[in-house]
Protein backbone atom coordinates (compact mmCIF):
# COMPACT_ATOMS: atom_id res chain seq x y z
CA UNK A 1 0.00 0.00 0.00
CA UNK A 2 1.34 3.39 -1.16
CA UNK A 3 1.37 6.83 0.95
CA UNK A 4 -1.11 8.68 -1.03
CA UNK A 5 -0.70 12.34 0.50
CA UNK A 6 -3.82 13.33 1.28
CA UNK A 7 -5.79 12.95 4.62
CA UNK A 8 -8.58 15.35 6.11
CA UNK A 9 -11.32 15.64 9.30
CA UNK A 10 -15.27 14.83 9.34
CA UNK A 11 -17.11 18.15 9.67
CA UNK A 12 -20.76 18.67 9.84
CA UNK A 13 -22.58 16.51 8.03
CA UNK A 14 -19.18 16.17 5.15
CA UNK A 15 -15.90 15.91 5.03
CA UNK A 16 -12.75 18.01 4.41
CA UNK A 17 -9.55 16.89 2.64
CA UNK A 18 -6.14 18.35 2.00
CA UNK A 19 -3.52 17.44 -0.69
CA UNK A 20 -0.20 19.82 -0.46
CA UNK A 21 -1.45 23.52 -0.61
CA UNK A 22 -5.56 22.94 -1.47
CA UNK A 23 -7.94 21.41 0.64
CA UNK A 24 -11.66 20.92 -0.20
CA UNK A 25 -14.68 20.87 2.08
CA UNK A 26 -18.10 18.53 0.67
CA UNK A 27 -21.20 18.93 2.64
CA UNK A 28 -24.97 17.30 2.09
CA UNK A 29 -27.07 19.83 2.58
CA UNK A 30 -30.58 19.56 3.67
CA UNK A 31 -31.74 19.68 -0.21
CA UNK A 32 -29.82 16.50 -0.97
CA UNK A 33 -27.32 18.59 -3.03
CA UNK A 34 -23.33 18.15 -2.42
CA UNK A 35 -21.66 21.69 -1.76
CA UNK A 36 -18.30 22.06 -2.05
CA UNK A 37 -15.68 24.54 -1.44
CA UNK A 38 -11.73 24.71 -2.31
CA UNK A 39 -9.31 26.88 -1.28
CA UNK A 40 -5.68 27.71 -1.26
CA UNK A 41 -3.95 27.19 2.10
CA UNK A 42 0.05 27.38 2.47
CA UNK A 43 0.57 25.12 5.78
CA UNK A 44 2.38 26.73 8.55
CA UNK A 45 5.80 24.61 8.37
CA UNK A 46 5.95 25.42 4.76
CA UNK A 47 5.34 29.46 5.42
CA UNK A 48 8.14 29.25 8.13
CA UNK A 49 10.43 27.04 5.90
CA UNK A 50 10.31 24.14 9.34
CA UNK A 51 9.54 21.27 6.96
CA UNK A 52 12.02 19.47 6.54
CA UNK A 53 12.78 19.57 10.88
CA UNK A 54 11.78 16.77 12.30
CA UNK A 55 9.68 17.37 15.10
CA UNK A 56 9.73 21.11 14.99
CA UNK A 57 7.13 20.50 11.57
CA UNK A 58 5.07 18.72 14.02
CA UNK A 59 4.42 21.11 16.46
CA UNK A 60 3.64 23.93 13.41
CA UNK A 61 1.20 20.72 11.88
CA UNK A 62 -0.74 20.93 14.74
CA UNK A 63 -1.40 24.03 15.39
CA UNK A 64 -2.37 24.28 11.44
CA UNK A 65 -4.61 20.97 11.63
CA UNK A 66 -6.15 22.91 14.55
CA UNK A 67 -6.91 26.02 12.69
CA UNK A 68 -7.65 24.72 9.54
CA UNK A 69 -10.49 21.99 11.00
CA UNK A 70 -12.10 24.93 12.76
CA UNK A 71 -12.36 26.90 10.29
CA UNK A 72 -13.97 23.96 7.75
CA UNK A 73 -15.99 23.16 10.63
CA UNK A 74 -17.47 26.63 10.77
CA UNK A 75 -17.69 27.02 7.06
CA UNK A 76 -19.54 23.53 7.35
CA UNK A 77 -21.81 24.13 10.11
CA UNK A 78 -22.88 27.63 8.23
CA UNK A 79 -25.41 25.55 6.53
CA UNK A 80 -27.37 24.09 9.60
CA UNK A 81 -27.96 27.20 11.27
CA UNK A 82 -31.45 28.53 12.31
CA UNK A 83 -31.05 31.88 10.57
CA UNK A 84 -28.43 31.23 7.51
CA UNK A 85 -26.82 34.87 6.82
CA UNK A 86 -24.62 35.51 3.71
CA UNK A 87 -20.90 36.26 4.93
CA UNK A 88 -19.73 39.61 3.94
CA UNK A 89 -16.07 40.75 4.03
CA UNK A 90 -17.28 42.92 7.12
CA UNK A 91 -17.79 39.92 9.05
CA UNK A 92 -14.04 38.46 7.78
CA UNK A 93 -12.25 40.07 10.75
CA UNK A 94 -14.68 38.79 13.67
CA UNK A 95 -15.10 35.54 11.89
CA UNK A 96 -10.91 35.15 12.18
CA UNK A 97 -10.81 36.69 15.67
CA UNK A 98 -13.36 34.27 16.81
CA UNK A 99 -11.73 31.38 15.01
CA UNK A 100 -8.21 32.26 16.57
CA UNK A 101 -9.49 32.48 20.32
CA UNK A 102 -11.28 29.33 19.49
CA UNK A 103 -8.38 27.68 19.04
CA UNK A 104 -6.15 29.08 21.48
CA UNK A 105 -9.64 27.92 23.77
CA UNK A 106 -9.35 24.30 22.56
CA UNK A 107 -5.50 23.57 22.91
CA UNK A 108 -6.02 25.60 26.79
CA UNK A 109 -9.14 22.95 27.46
CA UNK A 110 -6.65 19.83 25.96
CA UNK A 111 -3.60 20.94 28.30
CA UNK A 112 -5.35 21.20 31.27
CA UNK A 113 -7.98 18.09 30.90
CA UNK A 114 -5.36 15.59 29.43
CA UNK A 115 -2.22 16.89 30.84
CA UNK A 116 -2.44 19.03 34.17
CA UNK A 117 -5.46 16.84 35.99
CA UNK A 118 -3.95 13.87 35.84
CA UNK A 119 -0.68 15.07 37.81
CA UNK A 120 -3.11 16.72 40.62
CA UNK A 121 -5.17 13.48 40.48
CA UNK A 122 -1.56 11.87 40.58
CA UNK A 123 -0.76 13.60 43.66
CA UNK A 124 -3.77 12.21 45.78
CA UNK A 125 -1.67 9.29 45.98
CA UNK A 126 1.08 10.84 47.30
CA UNK A 127 -0.47 9.76 50.46
CA UNK A 128 0.71 6.61 49.80
CA UNK A 129 3.64 6.98 47.95
CA UNK A 130 6.39 9.48 47.67
CA UNK A 131 8.13 7.12 44.61
CA UNK A 132 8.30 9.79 41.61
CA UNK A 133 8.56 7.37 39.30
CA UNK A 134 5.41 5.34 41.31
CA UNK A 135 3.53 9.03 41.31
CA UNK A 136 4.72 9.26 37.31
CA UNK A 137 3.19 6.06 35.99
CA UNK A 138 0.00 6.41 38.04
CA UNK A 139 -0.65 9.93 36.60
CA UNK A 140 0.37 8.26 33.04
CA UNK A 141 -2.47 5.84 33.61
CA UNK A 142 -4.92 8.22 34.78
CA UNK A 143 -4.38 10.35 31.61
CA UNK A 144 -5.00 7.37 29.21
CA UNK A 145 -8.29 6.48 31.54
CA UNK A 146 -9.62 10.20 31.35
CA UNK A 147 -8.71 10.29 27.80
CA UNK A 148 -10.56 6.62 26.54
CA UNK A 149 -13.55 8.10 28.81
CA UNK A 150 -13.75 11.34 27.27
CA UNK A 151 -13.88 9.74 23.75
CA UNK A 152 -16.00 6.85 24.58
CA UNK A 153 -18.67 9.36 26.02
CA UNK A 154 -18.84 11.98 22.91
CA UNK A 155 -19.18 8.74 20.65
CA UNK A 156 -22.60 7.98 22.30
CA UNK A 157 -23.99 11.90 21.37
CA UNK A 158 -26.47 11.37 18.56
CA UNK A 159 -25.15 14.44 16.45
CA UNK A 160 -21.46 13.44 17.11
CA UNK A 161 -22.14 10.03 15.69
CA UNK A 162 -23.29 10.99 12.55
CA UNK A 163 -20.20 12.78 12.42
CA UNK A 164 -18.09 9.91 13.00
CA UNK A 165 -19.74 7.88 10.09
CA UNK A 166 -18.39 10.88 8.10
CA UNK A 167 -15.01 10.20 9.90
CA UNK A 168 -15.76 6.65 8.64
CA UNK A 169 -16.37 7.93 5.35
CA UNK A 170 -13.13 9.86 4.70
CA UNK A 171 -11.35 7.10 5.91
CA UNK A 172 -11.96 4.17 3.71
CA UNK A 173 -12.38 6.82 0.41
CA UNK A 174 -8.57 7.17 1.31
CA UNK A 175 -8.27 3.72 2.02
CA UNK A 176 -10.17 2.65 -1.10
CA UNK A 177 -7.24 4.88 -3.33
CA UNK A 178 -4.11 3.93 -1.87
CA UNK A 179 -4.98 0.50 -2.36
CA UNK A 180 -5.25 1.62 -5.91
CA UNK A 181 -8.91 0.95 -6.65
CA UNK A 182 -10.94 2.81 -8.50
CA UNK A 183 -12.47 5.63 -6.48
CA UNK A 184 -16.40 4.63 -6.02
CA UNK A 185 -18.88 4.81 -3.46
CA UNK A 186 -19.22 0.67 -3.76
CA UNK A 187 -15.08 0.43 -4.03
CA UNK A 188 -14.73 2.52 -0.96
CA UNK A 189 -17.37 0.86 1.16
CA UNK A 190 -15.72 -2.91 0.91
CA UNK A 191 -11.96 -0.99 2.71
CA UNK A 192 -11.77 -0.66 6.63
CA UNK A 193 -13.12 2.30 8.12
CA UNK A 194 -9.58 2.43 10.34
CA UNK A 195 -5.92 4.67 8.98
CA UNK A 196 -2.98 4.71 10.71
CA UNK A 197 -2.71 8.87 10.03
CA UNK A 198 -6.12 9.55 11.92
CA UNK A 199 -6.16 11.97 14.25
CA UNK A 200 -7.70 9.73 16.77
CA UNK A 201 -4.42 7.96 16.75
CA UNK A 202 -2.39 10.74 17.00
CA UNK A 203 -4.07 11.99 20.02
CA UNK A 204 -3.49 7.99 21.49
CA UNK A 205 0.32 8.70 20.58
CA UNK A 206 0.54 11.83 22.16
CA UNK A 207 -0.70 10.30 25.94
CA UNK A 208 2.11 7.58 25.75
CA UNK A 209 5.02 10.05 24.06
CA UNK A 210 3.94 12.54 27.28
CA UNK A 211 4.19 9.48 29.75
CA UNK A 212 7.44 8.66 28.87
CA UNK A 213 8.58 12.40 28.67
CA UNK A 214 7.32 13.07 31.50
CA UNK A 215 8.96 10.23 33.59
CA UNK A 216 12.26 10.69 32.19
CA UNK A 217 12.48 14.63 32.57
CA UNK A 218 11.24 14.20 36.08
CA UNK A 219 13.47 11.46 36.98
CA UNK A 220 16.73 13.35 35.47
CA UNK A 221 15.54 16.99 36.66
CA UNK A 222 13.24 15.85 40.01
CA UNK A 223 11.80 19.56 41.16
CA UNK A 224 9.41 19.61 44.05
CA UNK A 225 8.24 23.26 42.99
CA UNK A 226 4.27 22.01 42.38
CA UNK A 227 3.75 25.14 40.48
CA UNK A 228 7.00 24.57 38.73
CA UNK A 229 6.04 20.98 37.50
CA UNK A 230 2.72 22.24 36.10
CA UNK A 231 4.53 24.78 33.98
CA UNK A 232 7.23 22.09 32.68
CA UNK A 233 4.22 19.69 31.60
CA UNK A 234 2.41 22.68 29.58
CA UNK A 235 6.28 23.79 28.06
CA UNK A 236 6.66 20.28 26.78
CA UNK A 237 3.60 20.24 25.25
CA UNK A 238 4.52 21.31 21.76
CA UNK A 239 7.87 18.50 22.19
CA UNK A 240 5.28 16.17 22.82
CA UNK A 241 2.86 16.70 19.98
CA UNK A 242 6.38 17.30 17.45
CA UNK A 243 7.30 13.89 18.79
CA UNK A 244 3.79 11.96 18.12
CA UNK A 245 3.49 13.78 14.75
CA UNK A 246 7.01 11.94 13.45
CA UNK A 247 5.61 8.58 14.82
CA UNK A 248 2.26 8.91 12.96
CA UNK A 249 3.85 10.10 9.63
CA UNK A 250 6.55 7.33 9.59
CA UNK A 251 3.39 4.96 10.60
CA UNK A 252 1.57 5.93 7.27
CA UNK A 253 4.49 5.35 5.54
CA UNK A 254 5.22 1.65 6.12
CA UNK A 255 3.52 -1.49 6.73
CA UNK A 256 6.52 -3.29 9.02
CA UNK A 257 4.76 -6.32 12.06
CA UNK A 258 6.52 -3.02 14.45
CA UNK A 259 4.17 -0.45 12.76
CA UNK A 260 0.99 -2.56 12.72
CA UNK A 261 1.98 -2.79 16.59
CA UNK A 262 2.75 0.38 17.13
CA UNK A 263 -0.98 1.27 15.05
CA UNK A 264 -3.26 -1.54 17.20
CA UNK A 265 -4.10 1.35 20.01
CA UNK A 266 -5.05 3.79 17.76
CA UNK A 267 -7.14 1.47 15.51
CA UNK A 268 -9.11 0.43 18.91
CA UNK A 269 -10.09 4.23 19.43
CA UNK A 270 -11.03 4.30 16.17
CA UNK A 271 -13.17 1.60 16.74
CA UNK A 272 -15.50 4.68 18.85
CA UNK A 273 -13.89 7.44 16.89
CA UNK A 274 -15.56 6.18 13.58
CA UNK A 275 -18.85 4.71 12.80
CA UNK A 276 -19.75 2.81 8.67
CA UNK A 277 -20.68 5.38 6.66
CA UNK A 278 -23.54 4.98 3.88
CA UNK A 279 -23.37 5.57 0.51
CA UNK A 280 -24.75 9.21 0.23
CA UNK A 281 -21.66 9.51 3.03
CA UNK A 282 -19.31 8.10 0.49
CA UNK A 283 -20.20 9.87 -2.06
CA UNK A 284 -19.59 13.49 0.16
CA UNK A 285 -16.25 12.00 1.03
CA UNK A 286 -15.30 11.65 -2.80
CA UNK A 287 -16.61 14.68 -3.59
CA UNK A 288 -14.41 16.22 -1.17
CA UNK A 289 -10.96 14.10 -2.50
CA UNK A 290 -11.56 14.88 -6.52
CA UNK A 291 -12.47 18.32 -5.83
CA UNK A 292 -8.44 18.44 -4.85
CA UNK A 293 -6.87 15.33 -5.39
CA UNK A 294 -5.75 13.36 -8.88
CA UNK A 295 -6.33 10.20 -8.01
CA UNK A 296 -6.41 8.34 -11.23
CA UNK A 297 -3.14 9.36 -11.89
CA UNK A 298 -2.14 8.18 -7.99
CA UNK A 299 -3.42 4.35 -9.55
CA UNK A 300 -0.74 5.18 -12.67
CA UNK A 301 1.87 5.84 -10.61
CA UNK A 302 1.23 2.50 -8.39
CA UNK A 303 1.12 0.82 -11.58
CA UNK A 304 4.71 1.65 -12.83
Amino acid sequence: MKYANVGGQAVMEGVMMRHKDHYAVSVRKENGEIETTVEKRISLSEKYHVSGIPIIRGMFSFVDSLVLGMKSLMWSASFFEEEETKKTEKDGASDKLFMTLTVILSIALSVGLFMVLPFFVSNIFRKVTDSSLTLGIIEGIVRVLIFIAYIVLISRMKDIQRVFMYHGAEHKTINCIEHGEELTPENAAKYSRFHKRCGTSFLFIVMFVSILFFLLFFQIFPIKNMAFKVICRILMVPIIAGVSYEIIQWAGRHDSGLVCFVSKPGFWMQKFTTREPDRDMLEVAIASIEAIYDWREFQKELEK
